[in-house]
């Protein structure tokens, strides 16, 4: 067999099974040891080995049972470089991309020439939004905190990876710099924000196999965002930046929070590329 003609049975199989039949290339992609596109369409009339094509049944039907394909090649893309995922991390999706390539623009425009400006990423995940800040902008001091210790794991080998240079804390929320007495400039988060109800109308892919606890907001999705305004005012300093992102509907909400938590800061909702607003702002101070 060849490998077009195994790929053209993932893909078909997939679509049986109402999967992306796209995925097909990305499993192969896999299979084939983590080879690059172009590699791929160059190696499409060579034979595939019986090993490999068992390897990528296996994977196809993985999926197909509901497992993420980023959890099965165990890598996803994000900001230009690679990540390695894993059941115990949210999926990295291009909309947070979005908030942190607005946020870095944020902070050259507020700390310009400023050293060490201190950022803190709560939710580490997978470490996308932390590892990458600290990768864009090396004057930045990034810490980044997450409640699960497993997590911290999958995001410290991303940052080791990478070579990136984050301080990673283990607790909830704000409370280890609330705790430590550490003072912020900039706080930016992607915190579970889907509602309860709609938890249950979810893709099977996500709300069987992402970690519930980077997903569930509470009964109406707000629960971490009404927190962040208790604990923000307690570890922000006078001139900060805070950066949300949220879901589709929320932006209105979110940005009347912060504006009732920061009275005097300009507080916005930023569009994603489709047309969402999936992002809310604060600029606080002078």
């Amino acid at each position: 067999m060849k490998v077009h003609e195994a790929l053209a049975w993932a893909s078909s199989f997939l679509a049986d099974h109402n999967r992306e039949a796209f995925a097909a290339e990305i499993l192969m992609r896999h299979v084939l040891g983590d080879v690059s596109r172009t590699d791929m369409l160059m190696r499409l009339h060579d034979p595939i080995s019986e090993e490999k094509y068992e390897e990528l049944e296996a994977a196809v039907e993985r999926h197909v049972d509901g497992e993420p394909v980023q959890y099965i090649t165990g890598r996803e893309d994000f900001y230009g470089r690679t990540f390695s995922v894993n059941e115990e991390v949210l999926i990295p999706r291009p909309e947070t991309e979005e908030l942190v390539e607005h946020m870095l623009t944020l902070i050259s425009e507020h700390f310009p020439g400023e050293e060490k400006v201190a950022v803190a990423d709560i939710g580490t995940g997978s470490g996308a939004i932390s590892v990458t800040m600290a990768l864009e902008n090396k004057d930045l001091k990034v810490y980044t905190v997450d409640i699960a210790k497993e997590s911290i794991e999958v995001a410290r080998g991303n940052a080791r990876k990478l070579g990136a240079d984050v301080e990673f804390l283990h607790g909830d929320l704000l409370k280890p710099f609330i705790d430590k007495g550490i003072e912020l400039d900039v706080v930016v988060s992607n915190p579970p924000y889907i509602p309860d109800h709609e938890i249950a109308v979810l893709d099977t892919i996500v709300k069987d196999r992402e970690p519930m606890r980077a997903l569930s907001g509470g009964e109406d999705g707000y629960d971490f965002y009404r927190r962040f305004m208790d604990e923000l005012p307690l570890v922000l300093k006078e001139r900060a930046l805070v950066g949300f992102e949220v879901g589709a509907g929320q932006g209105a909400t979110v940005a009347s929070m912060l504006k009732d938590t920061f009275g005097d800061a300009q507080v916005y909702v930023k569009y994603d590329i489709s047309g969402k607003d999936r992002m809310v702002f604060a600029v606080i101070g002078k």
